[in-house]
């Protein structure tokens, strides 16, 4: 699919950001797990969540409702079923990784396999912690690539450090944990996302934190039955969130958007740039803080120094950063972000290639990107590489160009962020946008 991006010079109006896609996955997946039927509000209908969706369907999972509303029939810790056939996780490397430490804890056999760019992504990083809690997987290169081959077995507690910096790793141990007798222990330096966390303790689980790092979760555990009401995903917000910053004139309200401090690291560095973000009516669904964010546009922007430390929480941002240094004076420089090199394509070069195109002075780091801000952007034909972040972030790009652009493969937002382009187009009056 091309989308045709016409430049602006206003972003105007409010909206509510889909539902969050890691809290979605992780709603899907514990209510599951409970042993009672649990609504879902507001879960984000994307090809990422369907994929968890379907998967769980193919463990006897029966999920009713449509819309806003779902009810799943949780079947217990020990309740799911057998598959009668390989599960898929299309292209979402959460499903995988978070159903590898779910079903390394099952008595039954499974094959999980993914789209030809998932099995390129490293698996290893699950399957060396999962077979110390005595997890049998086995899969292409020693398990480090699916298709993996998972048989259940009784699993031991773990005391593990996090030797990247990944919440999908985390948050596949604690799912594990909750089928090995006795208490994992895990070290998160990182401080990565903690949604898994808040969701395990809202859930009833004994989950506790020691200090900054150290995360214990103790066994037997039993997840309670709850209503998840999931808030607007920031990471999807954030490419909004910098055209507002962007944009000559305007100004965009944003409603109920998870404020995790996990996550809050585009209002952080935004902020730090220059734009004006006010944030309002904080309060709090299912553990998980949320809030209004005002974006005014009409501020000059500067250019930021953006280090290691900081990446855990942009990780899913750092190409719409890379635009927002596009329209700042002087620098900006990423560095610590070699991780984006094994997302669904290589990011930093993905966005390298693409922003080049339209003129950008911007050059790779094997571990970042430094942008000179200030370049005149032209309109261009531009490639999405198969990935939703990098469509976004040439989109926002595009709006402020000299002339119009069109891009190549748009259809992968559905894998996110479904109705990206008809918010868009609602916001900045394109109405040819869809």
């Amino acid at each position: 699919m091309e989308i045709v991006i016409q430049p602006t010079e206003k972003i105007e109006g409010q909206a509510r950001p889909p539902g969050d896609k890691s809290i979605s996955h992780r709603a899907l997946i514990f209510s599951s797990l409970a042993k009672s039927t649990v609504e879902i509000e507001g879960l984000l209908k994307s090809d990422d969540i369907l994929s968890t969706l379907r998967c769980l369907q193919g463990l006897g999972v029966t999920v009713e409702g449509e819309g806003e509303l779902l009810k799943v029939r949780g079947k217990g810790l020990d309740g799911l079923d057998e598959p009668d056939n390989i599960l898929n996780t299309g292209n979402s490397g959460t499903t995988a990784r978070l159903l590898a430490g779910l079903l390394s804890g099952q008595q039954f056999h499974t094959v999980l396999t993914g789209d030809n760019s998932l099995r390129k992504r490293p698996m290893g990083r699950i399957i060396e912690p999962l077979r110390k809690m005595g997890a049998l997987i086995d899969g292409r290169q020693n398990g480090s690539l699916l298709p993996l081959a998972i048989r259940g077995s009784e699993l031991l507690p773990l005391n593990y450090t996090l030797p990247v910096a990944s919440a999908q790793v985390k948050s596949a141990l604690l799912i594990a944990a909750l089928f090995a007798r006795g208490t994992t222990q895990i070290v998160d330096c990182y401080q990565t996302r903690d949604h898994t966390e808040r969701a395990l303790r809202h859930l009833g689980v004994d989950i506790k934190n020691y200090g900054k790092y150290t995360i214990c979760l103790r066994n037997p555990a039993g997840l309670r039955g709850e209503r998840w009401q999931i808030p607007g995903d920031i990471s999807a917000a954030a490419f909004f969130m910098v055209a507002a910053a962007i944009a000559p004139q305007g100004e965009l309200y944003l409603r109920e958007v998870g404020i995790n401090p996990t996550r809050t690291g585009i209002i952080d560095l935004l902020k730090e740039m220059g734009a004006h973000i006010s944030i309002h009516n904080v309060k709090g669904y299912n553990g998980e803080p949320i809030a209004d964010l005002l974006i005014k546009g009409g501020r000059a922007l500067r250019g930021i120094h953006i280090n290691k430390e900081t990446i855990p929480r942009i990780v899913d941002e750092v190409p719409i950063l890379a635009v927002a240094g596009l329209f700042a004076r002087g620098e900006t420089v990423i560095r610590g972000a070699g991780e984006l090199r094994l997302k669904e394509s290589d990011r930093l070069k993905s966005i390298t290639l693409e922003l080049k195109k339209m003129g950008a002075k911007i050059a790779e780091f094997p571990d970042g990107l430094i942008i000179q801000g200030g370049a005149k952007l032209s309109g261009a034909s531009l490639l999405s590489h198969g990935d939703h972040r990098i469509a976004m972030s040439l989109a926002i790009a595009a709006l402020f160009a000299q002339n119009e652009s069109v891009i190549k493969g748009a259809e992968t937002v559905r894998i996110s962020f479904p109705g990206f382009f008809n918010l868009l187009g609602k916001l900045t009056g394109q109405s040819s946008l869809s």
